[in-house]
């Protein structure tokens, strides 16, 4: 009786750690070219492309403006995309725990690349390649406008209303 009782809680242990990896969310580990298909391959939907990082103050001081943006017009018309600057070496230690505790539902990819000057001006020719930066797409790839800066409270919401007019 007692091994029924340990095998049964080992069972419910190990079926409620399952479920939980399942409703992780997970990180698509990319290079530039899966990036710049993700910026250029038309949708229905407005892209907001958001670079950023885990080690980035700036980053993480706006990151609650875009998850709040994402949850108000997800279902509309917004596609939000979390392209982290993070080192893959981290993925495991540092991004995915961060993205678990913040409860970010977006899609999150980790660039994995080393050269940033082989790719920032083909993202923008205005980009310096310092982050936080933000890659607004009108649906159709119709237009595009690229911002390098941190967002201050409450303004992103109105920079994508006026982007998407």
């Amino acid at each position: 009786m007692k091994r029924a009782k340990t095998i049964f809680l080992i069972s419910l242990l190990v079926c409620g750690f399952t479920a939980s990896q399942s409703l992780a969310q997970s990180i698509e580990v990319i290079k530039y070219p899966e990036l710049a298909k993700l910026i250029n391959t038309p949708t229905e939907k407005h892209k907001v492309i958001n670079f950023w990082a885990t080690w980035c103050r700036p980053c993480i001081k706006e990151l609650p403006q875009f998850l709040e943006l994402y949850e108000k017009y997800n279902e509309e018309n917004l596609e939000l995309s979390l392209v982290s600057f993070d080192f893959v070496e981290e993925l495991e230690n540092k991004l995915k725990p961060f993205v678990e505790k913040k409860n970010i539902k977006a899609k999150v990819y980790l660039l994995d690349e080393t050269d940033y000057n082989a790719f920032i001006d083909k993202v923008d020719p205005s980009w310096s390649g310092a982050i936080p930066a933000t890659l607004f797409v009108a649906k159709g790839n119709s237009k595009r406008r690229f911002i390098e800066k941190e967002f201050s409270e409450n303004e992103l919401e109105k920079v994508y209303l006026n982007f998407i007019k």
